[in-house]
């Protein structure tokens, strides 16, 4: 398994074969090649080939491929068809429960033995975006190890329940607390925030960017080229928050070293949970170290 940041999630329609290479050398964490919603039935099943074609390309970033639901005609001759060496993980969209869930991992495994592919070394992330999906949010976060991280669909959600989807996002507040809560009940990762369909509302996109950071996601999917360097900035740490955490930490650890446990830095108070996101912060500073070092 490809070791990956999480904050760019880029879309890329499995059936433009040019497309798909132009994605994978974008500077997204992960590239998601689509064979749901890009992809009209009449090349659903051609397209998956034309996707494995694409999952053997040289590339810096991870390849997710996101397949049909689990209630369609496709999602097993989708999971069938994917699974390779090449293939990072598979986004399961319009989850709604963690029976369904459990139904894909079990099926996965049996293809990563018949394939002599590391047990689990496939990930899956589940888009939530239906009422019924949001109810069983809680269950479907602790269903599976191969889940790190659940990723919300702003699009079907708000049409599931009848919402208008405005620019400001208001009314998504509620659902996005949620995957949050949830995300930390299941022991996951932060979450992954919806696509922003306003392609042209950059003023617009990069607030919701900074409106999910500040909430606790990760990260944000992608549905344009223009988002990707946005998206990336938003959820990078700046060299000021990681040149505090780590003295935040360092200071800590002193303390801690003689016996206590909360301490003032510059007026700021710092107890174990701030020392625990300081090192998040610095922990993913170090991972995009890595990942963008020479190899």
């Amino acid at each position: 398994m490809r070791k990956h940041a999480n904050r760019t999630y880029l879309f890329a329609p499995g059936n433009h074969e040019r497309r798909v290479e132009k994605a994978l050398g974008l500077g997204s964490d992960v590239v998601i090649l689509d064979l749901e919603d890009a992809v009209a039935v009449s090349e659903k099943e051609k397209t998956r080939q034309l996707i494995n074609k694409g999952l053997q390309q040289t590339r810096n970033c991870a390849a997710f491929v996101r397949i049909n639901a689990y209630d369609t005609d496709f999602c097993f001759g989708d999971i069938y068809s994917i699974v390779s060496k090449n293939l990072d993980g598979i986004v399961l969209p319009k989850l709604e429960s963690s029976a369904d869930l459990k139904s894909v991992d079990w099926f996965l495994g049996n293809l990563e033995r018949e394939r002599d592919l590391t047990l689990g070394s496939i990930e899956l992330m589940p888009i939530i975006e239906t009422a019924k999906g949001a109810v069983a949010i809680r269950d479907i976060a602790k269903a599976s190890s191969r889940v790190r991280r659940l990723a919300f669909g702003g699009g079907d959600y708000t049409r599931d329940l009848g919402m208008e989807w405005t620019l400001t996002e208001e009314e998504l507040l509620p659902i996005r607390s949620e995957f949050v809560l949830a995300s930390r009940y299941g022991e996951l990762e932060p979450p992954i925030d919806t696509v922003f369909i306003h392609i042209k509302e950059h003023t617009a996109y990069l607030k919701s960017c900074q409106n999910v950071l500040k909430l606790g996601f990760q990260g944000k999917m992608c549905i344009h080229p223009d988002q990707v360097a946005v998206t990336n900035k938003t959820f990078t740490p700046s060299n000021e928050e990681v040149v505090w955490s780590k003295r935040v930490i360092s200071e800590f650890e002193r303390a801690e070293a003689e016996g206590v446990a909360s301490i003032q830095v510059d007026g700021y108070f710092v107890d174990y949970p701030i020392v625990e996101k300081a090192q998040r912060i610095v922990d993913m500073a170090n991972l995009l170290k890595e990942l963008n070092s020479p190899s």
